[in-house]
């Protein structure tokens, strides 16, 4: 038995590392696409559209729209089938999610490895089933951080910043290519990791769901005893039951008149919680995309049009993004540094979770307000901070918004809450189109204004942490309430009994 105990041990940390790899090398890669665009010019895909300019000429400005053309809907469809992905993860598990993430991926990098400049449409297809396989198999791996309950939201958002990171791979693909690996090769060897992915799901992922805190005799993958996979519907049922025998605070005693409603998907959607984690993710990734879309255009206007400067600050730009997975496990520590010590009288390790991620929220918010007044302010050097600001938030930005759903929220709701946030703020994040045309055209290229309105929106976004600490508040004065009732109650029996 003992054996087995450490045969689970090793597993686990098996299932973390190996999913820190896959999350690094693989999931996120469809946000290097600029990198990949150099090597797809050079083997001439859409040149077609380039009647007066050579194949290869950077001036090509139908061929540069038909490229972000592709890029804008593989990151739509990265973000906003989000809740299509949750839904099949919540009601189906981790393997039918994980195989279907696999067949997606590995369909994506054979079109790119048999597409040519002849069958450049290929690319639509591709990049999207890159981009949703990739996200599928992000999904499926934040749950392993329920095997590590003292650092849950630390290994959430180390996924998380590892999907930032994985944009390095087209990074590497295009280096490669410069030394004579043609573009075929790298993405047929991309396509044959999904056997590595196929293994890893079998041999150390569940078939359904990882709970969080699971039991003592939790097992999956293969094991040198039965697989013993919870139900986590029925598993957080029955911790409810049980935690009924303990103290609760009126308001709690209010809402578990009716547990059903309380769990139920809608009651979640139509929360507070939810609500303002919306506003929250929505605002400010309206201000890193429209910050991106405008970065050439930004950086040309400063630099004076100097080509030289312009490469060398999108060059430092691209190499920041690269750091997201050094930066995002900081998040994650800040919203674990509670874990270990004791309870409050009568306070769950829910509200106590709560508690501390007000402090992430407030962070995140801050830093997005720097950003934001860094991004306008129209001094070229200062971009430099405002790149390590964009890349320092955007870790925090993803893998707080996971972090805190896996708190707030069941566990069986997880895949479904996630998908709809990221759905409902791709949609809110078309709003960069006419803040673009608006910068392009009346604004001559000047993006100062919408940025000063952003600015201002940016504001809204501290209501998410102020609305949890005053939860958190009134929760405290509702148990030490009780406590004081429950001691008075005691008091007369006590002294009846003298």
């Amino acid at each position: 038995m003992q054996g087995c105990e450490g045969g689970a041990r090793l597993r686990h940390w098996l299932t973390l590392l190996s999913g820190m790899l896959e999350c690094l090398c693989f999931a996120g890669v469809v946000f290097g696409f600029a990198s990949l665009v150099f090597v797809l010019k050079e083997e001439g895909y859409f040149s077609d559209l380039c009647v007066s300019q050579t194949a290869n000429g950077t001036g090509c400005s139908d061929q540069d729209e038909r490229f972000s053309l592709v890029f804008t809907i593989a990151s739509f469809l990265n973000n906003f089938l989000t809740l299509i992905n949750g839904f099949v993860f919540d009601h189906f598990g981790t393997l039918v999610t994980r195989l279907l993430g696999v067949s997606l991926y590995t369909t994506g990098t054979l079109l790119v490895a048999f597409s040519n400049a002849a069958l450049s449409g290929l690319l639509f297809p591709a990049l999207a089933l890159i981009a949703v396989g990739g996200i599928l198999l992000l999904v499926t791996n934040m749950q392993v951080g329920n095997l590590f309950a003292a650092h849950r939201s630390t290994i959430i958002t180390l996924y998380n910043g590892a999907f930032d990171s994985s944009s390095a791979v087209f990074l590497i693909i295009k280096i490669l290519y410069e030394h004579g690996i043609s573009l075929r090769s790298s993405f047929l060897a991309l396509s044959a990791c999904s056997v590595i992915h196929v293994l890893r799901t079998f041999l150390l992922m569940p078939r359904s769901h990882i709970p969080y805190s699971p039991p003592q005799d939790y097992t999956y993958g293969v094991t040198c005893r039965k697989s013993n996979s919870y139900n986590v519907e029925r598993l957080e049922r029955s911790r409810q039951e049980s935690g009924g025998r303990n103290i609760r605070t009126q308001e709690d005693e209010t809402e578990a008149q009716d547990s059903g409603k309380e769990d139920s998907f809608r009651s979640c959607v139509l929360s507070w919680f939810f609500l303002c984690q919306l506003l929250w993710l929505s605002v400010m990734q309206l201000r890193h995309y429209f910050f991106i879309g405008t970065l050439n255009t930004r950086l040309n206007r400063l630099a004076h049009g100097d080509p030289v400067l312009v490469s060398q600050y999108t060059n430092a730009f691209a190499m920041t993004q690269l750091c997201g997975v050094l930066c995002a496990p900081w998040n994650g520590l800040i919203m674990d540094r509670h874990k270990g010590r004791p309870l409050a009288p009568g306070e769950t390790e829910r509200e106590a979770d709560l508690r501390s991620s007000c402090l992430s929220l407030v962070l995140t918010s801050l830093q997005c307000l720097l950003f934001s007044v860094c991004a306008s302010v129209p001094y070229l050097p200062l971009q430099y901070l405002t790149f390590v600001l964009q890349v320092l938030n955007r870790s925090f930005l993803y893998g707080g918004n996971a972090a805190f759903i896996s708190i707030a929220f069941p566990a069986r709701h997880f895949g479904k809450l996630h998908g709809m946030v990221m759905s409902l703020s791709a949609v809110f994040s078309l709003l960069q189109y006419p803040c673009l045309a608006l910068v392009k055209g009346v604004l001559g290229g000047d993006p100062l204004f919408v940025d000063v309105a952003l600015i201002v929106l940016n504001l809204l976004v501290f209501v998410h942490p102020v609305y949890v600490f005053v939860h958190c508040r009134r929760q405290r004065r509702l148990r030490e309430k009780t406590s004081r009732a429950e001691g008075q109650a005691h008091s007369p029996t006590a002294e009846a009994k003298l």
